[in-house]
C-alpha cells in the first residue's frame, strides 16, 4: 500500500494534462447511455410495436444503465480498490464496446434491454476508474481543476451527444449504437499513455471510514435529484406552460446546459474556499432558479430560471466529489468514489419519480418543482452545519 501512495501526484505537467484529458474523455462516455438514445426513442417504439410490454421496455433502454451505476458503483470501487484502476478501466472500455455495439445487430427487445444492463455495468466500472485516478494523478488545486473539468466535459458531451443522437436516428434507430465502439480507442489511449497508480490486495484493504463518507453521499443523494431535475424536466415544464416549439425547448435546454458548464468552470476558480462555503452558494443558486422556474408560465423567466439553477448544478457536484474524497486514502479512495457515484446516479433515477410522485397533490410539475426549490433551500441553510459538523470527524 505503501508503494502505491508513493505513486500519487502528477509526474510532469505536460504528461500529467494528457493523462487527465484521456480521462476526462472516458467520463464521457457513460453520459452516451442517457442523452445518445433519447431521439430515437419514438422509432424504436415503432420498430418493436409488436412486442408485448414495448411501452414499457423501450424507456428501459436508455435509464437501465444509470440504474446499474447506482446500484453496481460500491462493487465498480473496491474492484478498483482491490486490481488497480488502471486494469480495470481497460477491461471496462473494451466490454462496454461491445455491450454498446450489440443493438446494432440484435433484434430481440428483451436482448437489447439486456445489452443495456451491460452497459450499465460497464459505465460504473469506467465512471468510478476514470474519477479515482483523477484523484489518484493530481492533488490540491489542480485536483480540484480537473474536477470542475470533468462536470465541463461530461456536460457539454451531454449537449453533443444529444445532437449526434438526432442526426444519426435520422438515418435509423439502430445508428447511434455505432459510437459506443469509439470506447475501443480511448482504452488504447489508457493503455499506452495513462500510468497505473498501483492498487492495494484485497486482503489488505482497509474497512471503509463511514463516519467520513456516508454524510457526503446522503447529501449527494439529494444533490443528484436537484442535478438532474434542470436536465431531465425542463422540457415538459415548457411544455405544460404551452411552447410546442421542439426548437425554443431545445435552444433553452442549450443555454441551460451552458450555464451548467459555467459553473462547473467557476468551482475550478473558487475550489480553495471549500464545501463549507462552496456546497450552501451552489445549492442556494439551484434553489432560487429551481423556485423561478416553479413560479412562472413566462417561458423567458423560467429560461432565466433554468439558467441560474444550472449554475449552481455545475457548482454543486464537483463541490460534492471533492467534499467526499478528501478524507479518503489511497486504499479507500476507489470504494468512497463508487459509494459517491451510485449515490449521485441514484439520485438521478429517482428524480422524475419523486417529481412525479408529488406533481399531483401540488398541482403539476410547476408545483412540485418550486417545492423542491424551497427544500433545497432549506438544505442550503443547513449545509454550513453539516460540513462542519462533518469536519470535526477528521480532527
Amino acid at each position: 500500500m505503501g508503494r502505491a501512495e508513493q505513486q500519487e501526484g502528477s509526474p510532469t505537467t505536460g504528461r500529467a494534462t494528457g493523462q487527465g484529458a484521456i480521462l476526462l474523455a472516458g467520463s464521457c462516455l457513460p453520459i452516451l447511455g442517457s442523452v445518445l438514445l433519447a431521439p430515437v426513442l419514438p422509432r424504436m417504439m415503432e420498430a418493436f410495436a409488436t412486442t408485448g410490454g414495448v411501452e414499457v421496455l423501450v424507456p428501459i433502454v436508455l435509464t437501465a444503465p444509470a440504474l446499474m451505476i447506482g446500484l453496481l458503483a460500491p462493487i465498480a470501487g473496491r474492484l478498483v480498490d482491490a486490481a488497480g484502476r488502471k486494469r480495470v478501466l481497460i477491461v471496462a472500455l473494451v466490454v462496454y464496446a461491445l455491450f454498446g455495439t450489440a443493438p446494432l445487430y440484435l433484434d430481440s427487445l428483451g436482448a437489447i434491454v439486456a445489452s443495456r444492463v451491460g452497459v450499465g455495468i460497464c459505465e460504473a466500472a469506467i465512471m468510478t476508474a476514470c474519477t479515482t485516478l483523477l484523484a489518484d494523478l493530481f492533488a490540491g488545486t489542480a485536483r480540484d481543476r480537473w474536477f470542475a473539468r470533468q462536470t465541463i466535459a461530461t456536460t457539454l458531451a451531454a449537449t453533443v451527444f444529444f445532437g449526434l443522437g438526432g442526426a444519426l436516428g435520422a438515418v435509423s434507430w439502430r445508428a447511434p449504437f455505432v459510437l459506443y465502439a469509439s470506447s475501443l480507442v480511448i482504452a488504447v489511449l489508457v493503455a499506452v499513455f495513462v500510468r497505473s497508480t498501483g492498487r492495494t490486495p484485497a486482503a489488505a484493504l482497509p474497512p471503509i471510514p463511514w463516519r467520513l463518507i456516508a454524510v457526503p453521499c446522503l447529501v449527494s443523494l439529494f444533490g443528484g435529484i436537484v442535478f438532474y431535475t434542470p436536465i431531465a424536466e425542463l422540457s415538459l415544464v415548457l411544455a405544460s406552460v404551452g411552447v410546442t416549439s421542439t426548437a425554443t425547448i431545445g435552444l433553452v435546454s442549450a443555454v441551460a446546459s451552458l450555464a451548467t458548464a459555467a459553473g462547473g468552470f467557476a468551482f475550478g476558480r473558487v475550489a480553495g474556499r471549500g464545501a463549507r462555503v462552496l456546497l450552501p452558494i451552489a445549492l442556494a443558486l439551484a434553489a432560487v432558479g429551481l423556485v423561478v422556474v416553479g413560479l412562472t408560465s413566462s417561458v423567458a423567466v423560467i429560461a432565466v430560471g433554468a439558467v441560474i439553477a444550472s449554475a449552481g448544478t455545475g457548482l454543486l457536484l464537483p463541490t460534492l466529489l471533492t467534499w467526499a474524497l478528501s478524507g479518503l486514502g489511497f486504499a479507500e479512495r476507489g470504494r468512497g468514489t463508487g459509494m459517491w457515484t451510485a449515490a449521485l446516479f441514484i439520485g438521478q433515477f429517482f428524480c422524475p419519480l419523486v417529481l412525479l410522485a408529488v406533481s399531483v397533490p401540488l398541482g403539476g410539475l410547476s408545483g412540485a418543482v418550486l417545492a423542491l426549490g424551497v427544500l433545497t433551500a432549506v438544505v442550503a441553510g443547513v449545509a454550513p452545519l453539516i460540513v462542519r459538523r462533518w469536519a470535526s470527524r477528521l480532527a
